[in-house]
């Protein structure tokens, strides 16, 4: 339903990310906000994700370059340019503030200097909640669910909210589950602490692929 509550801020954003629901818009040019409580709830079991023999030969060839939260605005430009996207002005503002906060993160992937995919979501206790990604080469947003999940399984992170599936979600390992199942695993989720921050070096494409056991 069309939000006519509360003016909708970052700290009810993130209030409403803990009880299972998430903003949306009709379009980027509907200022209006509703709040969605999927049914069925579309997860990334982070012990289930698939790494086919393409794109473990896409990591391996390194054409991409993969960085962490340098370029979160620019990723989710990337994740509005599409004719149709549920990223108003008002979505795009909070999500900034909500990165400049300390919440909302993104991989960015590059080819030389381009921007060519990422995805970005946001962290509370030990739940990732994914909200977008965009890809402008072959197997870009693969490559950036890779590393990501990569580093949610380092961060001690238990759960990875993709909202809906999609056939490439589903291609890589995401599964629909009712919602009173994600509440239970919410819950937990939410009651752990993790760091999307990860100390050293960045990990290599190598180490993405050894650390997951389902390539296939």
């Amino acid at each position: 339903m069309k939000d006519s509550g509360p003016t909708l801020t970052t700290d009810l954003l993130l209030q409403a990310y803990q009880v299972g629901v998430f903003p949306m818009s009709e379009g980027r040019n509907d200022p209006e906000v509703f709040w969605v409580d999927p049914r069925m709830r579309g997860i990334l079991p982070l012990d289930g994700f698939r790494i086919s023999r393409s794109l473990a030969r896409t990591l391996r060839r390194g054409a991409f370059n993969v960085t962490y939260d340098q370029a979160f605005e620019d990723v989710l430009c990337g994740c509005a340019d599409r004719d149709e996207t549920w990223i108003n002005d008002t979505i795009f503002a909070l999500y900034c503030q909500l990165h400049g906060d300390g919440f909302a993160h993104s991989i960015e992937v590059w080819d030389g200097r381009a921007l060519v995919g990422g995805v970005y979501g946001v962290t509370i206790g030990a739940a990732f909640f994914g909200e977008s990604m965009f890809s402008r080469a072959s197997d870009a947003s693969k490559v950036a669910l890779a590393f990501l999940v990569d580093r949610l399984r380092l961060g001690g992170f238990q759960l990875f909210d993709t909202q809906f599936i999609t056939p490439h979600l589903e291609s890589l390992g995401a599964v629909e589950i009712p919602r009173d199942h994600y509440r239970a695993k919410l819950t937990e989720a939410l009651a752990q602490e993790a760091s999307f921050e990860s100390p050293g070096p960045l990990p290599s494409a190598q180490d993405v692929i050894q650390r997951n056991a389902h390539t296939s």
